[in-house]
């Protein structure tokens, strides 16, 4: 493991720890599958960047920027590691704290639209042997 990388782990869960009132709305709205079946990790390490949160089965990565990331300095920061995470392959959705405060149920259902369809359900399990699934107890003599 690369030291940037160990580095950003240790960022992570310090960061896990210190999440915003946006982050923390938004993350009780993406946790356990709820989203599309997609699974998200909160403040996950992407090499030497930390997302706030991201699915990897949908490669997606979610922003929640606040005030700070309106500076230009701030702005071409965030974009050169969008760019870097594009180039690994990741799709990254930027929200604003606002959104979440404002409109919490409409940035989850943009993060779906991002996000690719969930896999199909898989077929039930065949029955076992010598049992049918239309007399599960022996017929009475």
């Amino acid at each position: 493991m690369r030291e940037h990388e160990k580095s950003s782990r240790r960022f992570a869960k310090v960061l896990r720890r210190k999440m915003t009132n946006a982050e923390v709305m938004l993350w009780a709205r993406l946790r356990r599958r709820s989203l599309n079946g997609h699974r998200f990790r909160r403040q996950h390490p992407i090499a030497q960047y930390v997302a706030d949160f991201a699915s990897l089965s949908g490669r997606l990565v979610i922003e929640v920027d606040g005030a700070t990331h309106s500076s230009a300095s701030e702005i071409a920061y965030d974009r050169r590691r969008d760019a870097f995470l594009n180039t690994c392959g990741w799709q990254v959705m930027r929200v604003t704290n606002l959104d979440v405060y404002e409109d919490l149920d409409s940035s989850p259902g943009q993060c779906c639209l991002a996000l690719p369809p969930p896999p199909p359900l898989a077929p039930p399990p065949p029955p076992r042997r010598g049992r049918t699934l239309s007399a599960p107890y022996p017929p009475r003599p």
